[in-house]
């Protein structure tokens, strides 16, 4: 079986059965992976490109009817493996990572430096850490510590949706609902002490010259 051109040609090949349905799926391996090797090969090994490969033609099985024409099918298919190399990757660098260890007991540790002002305003530096220290005492007195975690987890370190709800053995729509409640309650203390979140995320915001 020669590499089919026509999106139609894969379609029909990777939905049929038998011998057929497998030479597409080798050939559509090696594609893909070559793929990845020229778009991410100096940012993983071989084996997490390869392991993305095999997730990505998974998904690719599994919504072949999901694809609509509006690339070309290689193309299409070539996101999805991008796509789970990255997650792979993300995953991966959070592997060794504890929620607890992005749950500090002091709030001054908390404080990711590059949220700060590294310029030589010195005075709005200073208000940026007044504000992000008042508000990791909200998140350490207004939040339960399963909000907690997943606030500090998601919003201040970064971890990537999908790892922090494996890690807590939930899935996204849950830790959806528990991050909305969660900012909810801060939104709400904030309030009460006669600021909103638009303030407090403006002291954060890059400052506009004249024009």
């Amino acid at each position: 079986m020669t590499i089919p051109h026509a999106d139609e040609a894969w379609l029909a090949a990777l939905q049929a059965s038998g011998p057929q349905q497998t030479e597409a799926l080798v050939m559509l391996r090696a594609l893909l992976l070559r793929g990845l090797e020229y778009a991410l090969g100096d940012r993983a090994d071989r084996g997490l490109l390869e392991d993305a490969v095999q997730e990505a033609l998974v998904k690719i099985l599994q919504h072949l009817d999901t694809f609509q024409g509006r690339s070309r099918f290689l193309t299409w298919a070539q996101k999805i493996a991008v796509r789970e190399a990255l997650t792979l990757m993300r995953r991966r660098a959070w592997k060794d990572v504890s929620l607890e260890d992005l749950h500090p007991a002091g709030v001054e540790d908390a404080i990711p430096n590059v949220l700060f002002d590294m310029g030589k305003n010195p005075e709005r530096r200073a208000t940026q850490k007044d504000l992000m220290t008042l508000v990791m005492r909200l998140i350490q007195e207004e939040l339960t510590p399963k909000q907690r975690r997943a606030l500090m987890a998601i919003a201040v370190y970064g971890m990537p949706l999908e790892e922090a709800a494996r890690r807590m053995n939930t899935n996204r729509n849950a830790l959806y609902k528990l991050l909305h409640d969660a900012r909810r309650r801060l939104k709400a203390r904030l309030e009460a002490m006669g600021l909103s979140p638009g303030e407090v995320l403006g002291v954060f915001q890059e400052p506009h010259g004249p024009r």
